[in-house]
């Protein structure tokens, strides 16, 4: 069964946070220059929230609040599901469904060591997908 440590190891454990303090302004434009969707919200070492693009979208811009004036932690998302290495990517795709989100940080004890997205675990899916249309493909057709 795979697991969030095989996706870990091919695209690793780098992992963009912000603080609870910061600006939702500095947080978006950093979410923008990394291409992302998503931080982790961090207080101290402490995972407390994620902040995400629907976040902004809804607690943000659909509130008319100051994106400069408001703090990251006052729009969160909260409580944070996480998972830990071991955890099954179907366990991953049940909780992200059951909760409608895109994100799970990864943790290892008390420190968190990776992100998985949704997008990660559909890119995992079509690559087993090929690999099985290919096999079935030589199956049948007798290509080698």
């Amino acid at each position: 069964m795979a697991t969030v440590q095989s996706i870990l190891t091919q695209k690793g454990r780098q992992v963009v946070s912000t603080m609870v303090g910061d600006s939702v302004l500095d947080a978006a434009t950093l979410m923008n220059q990394r291409g992302i969707g998503g931080l982790i919200v961090l207080d101290g070492d402490q995972v407390v929230g994620m902040f995400t693009e629907r976040d902004i979208l809804r607690r943000v811009v659909a509130a008319q609040r100051d994106p400069a004036r408001t703090p990251v932690g006052e729009v969160m998302t909260t409580p944070v599901a996480v998972c830990r290495g071991e955890t099954s990517l179907e366990e991953c795709r049940a909780v992200m469904t059951a909760k409608r989100i895109r994100h799970l940080p990864v943790m290892d004890e008390d420190r968190v060591c990776g992100i998985i997205t949704i997008g990660d675990l559909m890119a995992r899916e079509v690559t087993e997908h090929e690999a099985t249309i290919q096999y079935l493909n030589e199956y049948i057709f007798g290509v080698r």
